[in-house]
This record gives structure tokens, sequence and C-alpha cells, in this order.
């Protein structure tokens, strides 16, 4: 499998379902390679399975695709390949609510807007299909809707070995703003997305986990033209 057929078979799962996580694609990536590579040795697969994750990363520099990679070596084995991973695509916030919501919980959800991708009104539509209270807020209105909740749920793209986690921006400062005012901040996330990373600090990041591909693609080229 080469690395274009690699980088379009990526692309095309996650063109398949627009919620699908960008882990979960890789995973399903790589099981392709799998199944088409001709490794015989375990080294070699190993070898392989990395730079096809090196290569997924470059598509999708976000942590949860090399997490997802990790994951997907550490089990890795050479027997047994009929045994196949099929993780649920949808959001695991989504999935928390929906749960409360078929136990007949009664509760209301602020969502924010998680700009630029306005990712909250999707979730907002999907509980609003649910019957579920649901209004949508500023991402900057978080530290004043706070008062009326009772707690607050977050995913992450990735739970690092210190126990802290990686998301989307503004996850810090609703936080911040959870502890200011004495509320439960909960985060779920799958087991992929934990990944092998001990950040310091949030300047300590790497940059391929901070920002997309294609992004920094535009930025080394910007410093190139001015070079």
């Amino acid at each position: 499998m080469t690395e274009e057929e690699l980088v379009e078979y990526f692309k095309a799962q996650m063109g398949k379902d627009p919620d699908m996580a960008s882990a979960v694609a890789a995973i399903r990536t790589l099981l392709e390679f799998l199944k088409r590579d001709q490794g015989e040795t375990l080294l070699g697969l190993r070898e392989s399975l990395t730079a096809a994750t090196d290569c997924l990363t470059g598509v999708d520099s976000s942590v949860a695709v090399s997490s997802g990679g990790e994951l997907f070596l550490r089990f890795i084995s050479l027997h047994h390949w009929s045994t196949r991973t099929s993780p649920d695509v949808k959001k695991v916030v989504l999935r928390v609510l929906e749960k409360a919501a078929a136990e007949k919980k009664r509760f209301s959800v602020y969502v924010t807007e998680s700009q630029p991708d306005a990712a909250g009104l999707q979730m907002a539509e999907a509980l609003r299909k649910l019957n579920v209270p649901v209004t949508v807020v500023l991402d900057a209105a978080v530290g004043y809707v706070l008062e009326k909740v009772d707690l607050v749920i977050v995913g992450a793209e990735g739970v690092v070995e210190s126990g802290g986690i990686i998301n989307k921006i503004g996850t810090y400062q609703m936080a911040l703003c959870s502890k200011a005012h004495n509320k439960p901040f909960y985060v779920v996330a799958e087991s992929f997305k934990f990944v092998r990373l001990y950040p310091l600090n949030q300047q300590d990041v790497p940059d391929k986990f901070k920002y997309k591909a294609d992004t920094l693609k535009s930025i080394k080229n910007c410093l190139r033209s001015i070079l």
C-alpha cells in the first residue's frame, strides 16, 4: 500500500462520517494497511506500521491520530488476524448524554459553539433530536453561564502521562472557570486517546498536536518564502 493510497483511504474514512474521530479513521486505515502488507517478520511489520502512522500524522496532526497509531502498534500480532476492532464513531460526550437520556434522566445542557468549526451546533442538534433541553452559548460566555450549571463535561483529543489532557482551544479556560465556581469538571475519553507524552506546560505541547497538518505546512512555506 503506497503512501498515496494510505492517505486516500484515510481521507475516505473521514469523509464517510464527519463525526468520526480521527483516531478511529487512523486505526481503520492501519487495519487495511495490515491486510495488504507483505511483511514476514514482526520487526518489519512494526517498522511498516510506524512509517504508515507517521504518514497519517502528516495528513491530520492531531494527538488522537498519534495515540491511535500507538495503541494499534501495541496490540499487533502475527497470528489471529481475524480479530477486528469496531469502535463507536460517535463523539464520546454525546454518547454519555445519550445514555443518560435513554435512562430517563432529567437534565438540560448548555453547549458552547466550539468555534471555529462550530462543532457545538452539531451536538446541540443531536441533543434536540433526543428531546434534551439545550442552549447554545458563545465560547466567551462560559464564565457567565457556569453559575447556572451543576457540572461540566468535556471530551479530550488526548490524555497524557501526567493525567492532563490535550483538547480544543478553550478547554483550559473552561477548567479554570469551573474551579473558580467550585463546579465539578469531568473529562470523558476513549481508551485509545491515551498517548505517551509528558508536556510540562501549555507551551511544551508539540506543535504537531496544536495545529492541523495543513496549517503547519502553510507556516513552513511562508517561512521558506521569507528566507
